[in-house]
């Protein structure tokens, strides 16, 4: 249910017969990629993917306010992102609703649990809520495909969260088609180490090629058989340089895990398993997390 909800239900069951809110709360979700390939590199410098986008229950919180000015203002706790405000998604992601429908400012508070730089696209997912938060405190009536633009001039992956569901993802990764696959009964467990990959150095070590495996049709092969099929294009070059990556991925699958991989550029490891019986043992340093696939 959604919290701002249940905030509404309790002050009524408590006895508070009018309420009026004047912020917004929202969660938002982030993605692994299941196999990443890299097809070519483009005349504009960007690279052709095909990968399968899944969304994964773990979770940022936000919280929007609106202000009677024009300004900007962000909180954060969890995970902090530091840097310059302007270089912040959530920021770019206000300032291009801001530009284009004439809105207010806000207060925003964000409490990160999605590690960054994890491959995981939680900066997107962030930015692309925000986008769908915006729209609906303002009545701003933009429909999901204008959302989708706004969303693509943020970052590549930044489309995809605006619906949120399993699909094929391909050109520079902007571009989607459904497919039938459904984890829901299954568990994923997401390890990160204390170590970081940059998308230019992830992207330094690739040779693009054409994949031998059509993940379009990912839901026709076998989970058994993906740990011999379907691989992310960043493994090789990123676990030379960082092996204690690629312990982490047989380590998933010493602890029974059906299918391991890299997400995205790294560094988080993910293994999905059939059961949540298995225990995971790693410093306490390390981002540990596991769940049942279902967001619901």
């Amino acid at each position: 249910m959604n919290l701002r909800i249940q905030i509404y239900t309790y002050l009524l069951i408590v006895g508070l017969k009018k309420v009026y809110f004047c912020f917004m709360i929202d969660y938002s979700p982030c993605k692994i990629n299941i196999g990443l390939q890299i097809i070519n590199k483009r005349t504009d410098g960007y690279h052709n993917i095909e990968s399968v986008f899944y969304p994964i229950p773990l979770y940022d919180i936000i919280e929007i306010r609106s202000r009677t000015d024009n300004e900007f203002k962000l909180s954060q706790s969890g995970f902090i992102v530091d840097g310059d405000i302007q270089s912040n998604l959530l920021y770019k992601a206000w300032k291009l609703i801001a530009e284009k429908y004439s809105i207010n400012g806000i207060n925003i508070h964000i409490h990160k649990q999605i590690p960054m730089q994890a491959g995981l696209g939680g900066g997107s997912a962030d930015a692309v809520t925000l986008l769908k938060m915006l729209n609906k405190e303002f009545d701003l009536n933009i429909s999901n495909s204008a959302l989708s633009d706004i969303a693509a001039s943020i970052g590549s992956d930044c489309p995809f969260f605006i619906e949120n569901k399993a699909c094929y993802a391909y050109n520079i990764g902007t571009d989607f088609k459904d497919i039938n696959l459904d984890l829901s009964k299954f568990y994923i467990a997401i390890i990160k180490a204390p170590v970081a990959v940059s998308t230019q150095e992830a992207y330094a070590g690739i040779t693009p090629m054409k994949s031998e495996i059509d993940l379009l049709k990912i839901n026709k092969i076998p989970m058994s058989e993906w740990k011999s099929k379907i691989n992310n294009s960043f493994e090789n070059h990123i676990f030379n340089k960082l092996p204690i990556l690629s312990d982490i991925k047989e380590e998933l699958y010493t602890k029974g895990a059906i299918y391991a991989s890299m997400s995205g550029s790294g560094s988080a490891v993910y293994g999905i398993f059939k059961d949540d019986d298995f225990e995971l043992d790693f410093p306490e340093d390390y981002f540990v997390w596991k769940s049942v696939f279902s967001l619901q």
